[in-house]
């Protein structure tokens, strides 16, 4: 188990928490973790479902697990001892994030951080905040908060249809 410091030393330097989904580097803004744990230590119950994978219990709070890997690469993957939560506190809720794996935290300038290459306003990723580069790394900056609101708006109507 990890704790997260969002302190930042220099004013304008930011810190985000590195996670790889599929063999691409991605990045969440340290200040929405609460903290890291390994798949296998979370209790976990009530497992169904492609990308949300259940509730698990985490210091006593019961939360949902999404289960990014399927989000993003579309296919089922069995959890493997690399796998991570990440868990989150949104502006709506607390929920734990699946993850093939935590890398590091990463400190970046707003100058460091430039459009995605192709995605327009228009094109319905406004959760994606830039690129991030620093030290010959490249990692796709997540705005969680605005991503995890489009799944459950997905999840909702899904809801209604059936």
């Amino acid at each position: 188990m990890h704790t997260i410091s969002t302190q930042s030393a220099a004013i304008g330097k930011m810190e985000f928490l590195s996670f790889q989904l599929g063999g691409m580097e991605y990045g969440v803004d340290c200040r929405k973790v609460k903290e890291l744990r390994t798949f296998q230590s979370l209790e976990r119950f009530a497992s169904e479902g492609a990308i949300v994978k259940g509730v698990a219990v985490s210091r006593g709070v019961i939360m949902p697990l999404v289960d990014m890997r399927v989000a993003f690469n579309e296919r089922a993957a069995s959890p493997g001892p690399m796998t991570d939560v990440i868990i989150l506190q949104l502006s709506s809720c607390v929920m734990g994030m699946v993850v093939d794996g935590v890398t590091d935290v990463v400190h970046m300038y707003a100058d460091q951080i430039t459009p995605i290459p192709g995605m327009t306003r228009d094109s319905g990723c406004d959760y994606l905040m830039g690129l991030g580069q620093t030290g010959g790394r490249r990692l796709i900056l997540v705005d969680i908060d605005k991503l995890m609101s489009i799944r459950r708006e997905t999840a909702a109507g899904a809801q209604k249809a059936a």
